[in-house]
């Protein structure tokens, strides 16, 4: 009989990911990135590491990781061995470690494989951190290639100073456990996993044997066990912020500047349990330090996204994360005062702000809009969730509500199936317009062979005034599989991944009355991973657009009409347009000094102008140059230009290069100048290949010319900012923009307006 139940126990799944146990020890040290301390001794030793990236297989170098924790804080010690070439390391800006050879903690806190907070430092100890939650993203292609990229949004006060040693670097971490949200249980078990980058070699070590092709990457993680008796301890966070603007504009008696009232405010973090948090902000600083980066927006039916960057919303951002980004922090613009209130409990995480907003931003101009913005995720078994949102923005001019219901289904380690329900109610004087938004989606993480498939429909009378929606009124449908060749890593290609995506859009109501779709796109693509780290891909775009009628519904023709008049025509174009594109792309390895990379477009696509076949060139690049361990210079550009079929003619060209130059200082303190320049010529529209009758735009009360529009604007932004930690900060700043008579003549630059900034904060820790 006990033969048999041993014989059954061996066949029944058992939890193979491996787990230490890090001795609990009455002991302070001093951060100083030496591991000599007497206590180092007796900590659990973390080693065995397995190539993650490209493939999986043995690590090439020895990584150890060196873990225990006393009453009030859990310490790390890394050694990083490098025995194959150079550590490549640079004092840099926090969060921007990530071209420099780096190792990065994922501590799950809550044990649910679900979410982790990632500490990562760099060689010399500069650090990066943010929020791993799963949610099922992808990296766009019908294979899926690792784990979900990490939210860098959240900052976390904790210590880290790092040296190189001969063969390699050695890093020392202090988590004080205040700065961390975990379970309340006496004793613990926290999900753990460590991943080690060595950029020369283009690799990525995992302390687990983790696959890329699991549904989960923390599932995969191991283990600190027995985890007793942390000290917490009272849990405030207080900082109070100073911040004063001069605005500067041309008068007609000379520059002048007119300086804003000094804004004093604040906010409170109080650490309500160890798993929940309650932050409260009155007047808080929400200008921005630097322009949002300029976007070319070649579709104009998709709006542009630009992420969250103000600090009070940047605490627990990763718990608002919602299909559809039906909650978006930014539409909350200037509060007057606001309380958020986040963390987990009973499996179920929680996010919801409350605030008011300031006037300037209500319909009226007059009113102070209250906003509520809450979500809600509840875990079901090991990797599975079921969440909601509710959204509600009210003033006396009118209101919006939104809801939903969503959630995540993993199943057989590769499978996952994700589900989205939601409806707006918004009501605006005497009319209300209720309205739908639903997702399905699925997706098959393999190895070899990955599948991912989904339709999204979102009615044309969905609003959200607390979320986002690029474009409404359309229902999207894909299917796009893949297929994944592995090589030896020796081998010049390590890895080589092709994938078909059929994605076919319908105007909403269309679909829903069983008509034909708008816009059919078919994408070939290619990626090489090849040996160093670089990475190149390939691909083609067959495309057929419709004509979308409701973009044009204010272009206008005039025509004689034999009589000594003119007609007024609406304007009607092409039904569809066919589309064949070419792409080229490529991203370098970090090298010691420098990484780069591309993305070129060319082919026959439309031109969103005038509603016509047109050849398209596109090109986006970027390079990053490290010269010195403290000077970093980086460059981006984009170009877009468009040029009639008919006669080669040219509709669009836009040009916006952008240059970062930064001067790391010390650790806490850097210079940074970043200048982008604008220029973008369009041609004076006309009817391409139809009437060619000029076009006119309606604006209501009268019909204007779409004439040749010129833009050549420059901006500048200077920036000294002193940080030691995430909450003090001393930043001053200028900014000023400025118009050019004609392109790149810089000696005609007008100024148009500038802004000096200063801010001042201080977080006092209790």
């Amino acid at each position: 009989m006990l033969r048999l139940l041993s014989v059954v126990a061996s066949l029944l799944p058992t939890d193979t990911t491996p787990a230490i146990r890090p001795p609990r020890i009455e002991a302070t040290v001093e951060v100083d990135g030496v591991l000599d301390e007497p206590v180092w001794r007796q900590a659990a030793v973390v080693t065995g590491f397995h190539r993650y990236l490209p493939d999986a297989g043995e690590a090439t170098d020895s990584t150890v990781v060196l873990v225990w924790y006393s009453p009030t804080a859990i310490h790390f010690g890394i050694r990083a061995y490098e025995a194959h070439g150079s550590v490549i390391a640079t004092l840099a800006d926090r969060d921007r470690i990530f071209g420099d050879d780096n190792v990065q903690l994922f501590l799950s806190t809550y044990n649910d494989g679900r979410q982790a907070v990632m500490l990562a430092t760099n060689p010399f100890g500069i650090q990066a951190d943010g929020a791993l939650v799963e949610t099922g993203r992808t990296n766009g292609t019908g294979a899926v290639g690792g784990r979900e990229p990490t939210d860098l949004s959240p900052d976390y006060v904790w210590q880290s100073k790092g040296r190189l040693i001969p063969g390699g670097f050695e890093v020392e971490i202090r988590v004080p456990f205040k700065s961390l949200r975990y379970q309340t249980a006496d004793v613990q078990s926290w999900g753990f996993n460590v991943i080690r980058k060595v950029q020369h070699a283009g690799t990525e070590d995992s302390w687990t044997a983790a696959q890329r092709d699991a549904a989960s990457f923390l599932a995969q993680g191991g283990h600190l066990e027995g985890l007793t008796e942390m000290r917490r301890g009272l849990v405030v966070d207080i900082t109070p912020e100073l911040t004063q603007t001069w605005d500067g504009a041309p008068t007609a008696d000379g520059w002048d500047y007119t300086a804003r009232d000094w804004n004093l405010g604040g906010t409170v973090r109080w650490g309500v349990t160890e798993n929940l948090t309650l932050n409260g902000t009155v007047k808080p600083d929400f200008s921005q330090v630097e322009a949002d980066a300029a976007q070319v927006q070649f579709d104009p039916r998709v709006a542009l996204f630009y992420p969250e960057r103000r600090p009070f919303f940047l605490d627990g951002l990763e718990l608002f994360n919602a299909p559809n980004n039906l909650i978006y922090t930014r539409t909350l613009v200037q509060p007057d005062g606001a309380a958020k209130f986040t963390g987990k409990a009973a499996g179920t995480d929680i996010g919801i702000i409350a605030g008011v907003d300031g006037q300037d931003f209500s319909i009226t101009g007059d009113e102070h809009p209250w906003v509520f913005m809450g979500r809600v995720q509840r875990d079901i078994g090991q990797s599975s969730r079921l969440g909601m949102v509710y959204t509600a923005r009210r003033e006396e001019a009118g209101t919006n509500q939104v809801a939903g219901v969503d959630g995540r289904w993993v199943f057989g380690k590769v499978y996952s199936l994700q589900f989205q329900v939601a409806g707006s109610h918004t009501e605006v004087g005497s009319e209300t317009v209720n309205a739908p938004l639903w997702q399905l989606r699925f997706n098959r993480s393999g190895r070899r062979v990955g599948v991912r498939a989904g339709i999204n429909g979102i009615s044309d009378d969905f609003e959200t005034w607390s979320g986002f929606i690029g474009r409404a009124g359309i229902v999207n449908a894909f299917l796009n599989p893949g297929y994944t060749w592995s090589f030896a890593q020796t081998d010049f290609v390590q890895r080589f991944t092709t994938d078909f995506r059929i994605d076919g859009t319908y105007q909403y109501q269309n679909f829903v009355n069983g008509e034909q779709v708008q816009d059919q796109k078919y994408h070939i693509n290619t990626t090489s991973l090849l040996r160093g780290g670089w990475n190149v891909g390939a691909g083609v775009y067959i495309e057929a657009f419709g004509w979308d009628e409701e973009l044009y519904s204010n272009y206008r023709l005039l025509q004689d009409d034999g009589l000594g008049g003119v007609d007024t025509l609406p304007y009607t174009g092409t039904p569809r347009i066919q589309n064949l594109d070419w792409y080229l792309s490529m991203n370098t390895p970090a090298f010691q000094n420098f990484n780069a990379n591309f993305y070129a477009l060319y082919g026959h696509d439309e031109n969103f102008y005038e509603w016509s076949s047109a050849w398209l060139y596109l090109l986006n690049g970027g390079l990053n140059w490290r010269p010195t361990e403290q000077i970093r210079v980086g460059l981006t550009y984009s170009y877009q230009k468009v040029l009639r079929r008919t006669d080669n003619s040219q509709v669009n060209a836009s040009h916006i290069p952008r240059l970062t130059l930064e001067y790391q200082l010390a650790r806490p303190l850097f210079l940074r100048f970043i200048g982008q320049y604008v220029m973008s010529e369009t041609d004076s529209l006309r009817d391409d290949s139809r009437t060619e009758l000029p076009i006119y735009v309606d604006r209501g009360d009268t019909l204007v010319r779409a004439t040749e529009r010129v833009v050549n604007d420059i901006r500048g932004d200077v920036l000294m900012s002193y940080r030691p930690n995430p909450g003090t900060v001393v930043f001053l700043g200028y900014g000023s923009s400025a118009v050019l008579d004609d392109r790149m003549k810089f000696n005609t630059a007008q100024r148009t307006k500038d802004a000096f900034f200063v801010k001042l904060s201080y977080l006092f820790r209790l």
